[in-house]
């Protein structure tokens, strides 16, 4: 005996009658091809600023791996919990800037609460702690950013989503 009535496999027949019992398919048809939309410029741009900043965050982790196991700081916990966290940030704005460019709809609310919590920290550093060398940079990437997003064909892009 070989296995085969009827010219089928006895696995396929079985998975067809089960599939005919529990209301599947028996034949899958192709899959319809999904129209893609064309990313405007201004959100590439977005993207590639979120992708820079998102380097930026990367080399900040590394300096502070770097200097939380060089040196001697007060609570090692803290030092590494830091180090966490700002990588975590760097993970999601590059996840973000993924989607960004793939005009995915759930990049953009990420993008813009990151990008006031860093206006906020651009601003500190700028103008409270005295360093304008890393404060207005980082201004200066906020700002384009939001600029970018909220150009009338972003906006449309992500409307029409």
């Amino acid at each position: 005996m070989t296995g085969q009535e009827d010219g089928a496999p006895r696995e396929r027949r079985t998975r067809l009658r089960a599939e005919g019992l529990l209301g599947g398919a028996a034949v899958a048809g192709p899959r319809p091809q999904r129209p893609r939309a064309e990313v405007p410029g201004a959100v590439r741009r977005a993207a590639l600023v979120v992708a820079v900043e998102a380097a930026a965050l990367a080399g900040v982790a590394l300096l502070l791996l770097w200097l939380t196991v060089t040196s001697d700081p007060d609570s090692v916990g803290r030092a590494l919990a830091e180090v966490v966290y700002v990588s975590l940030g760097a993970g999601l704005l590059g996840a973000a800037a993924v989607g960004l460019w793939r005009l995915s709809a759930w990049a953009r609310a990420p993008v813009v609460a990151l990008q006031i919590l860093l206006g906020l920290l651009g601003y500190t550093l700028a103008f409270q702690a005295g360093l304008p060398l890393i404060g207005v940079p980082v201004l200066a990437l906020v700002a384009a950013e939001i600029y970018l997003l909220l150009t009338p064909e972003a906006r449309l892009a992500f409307f029409n989503r």
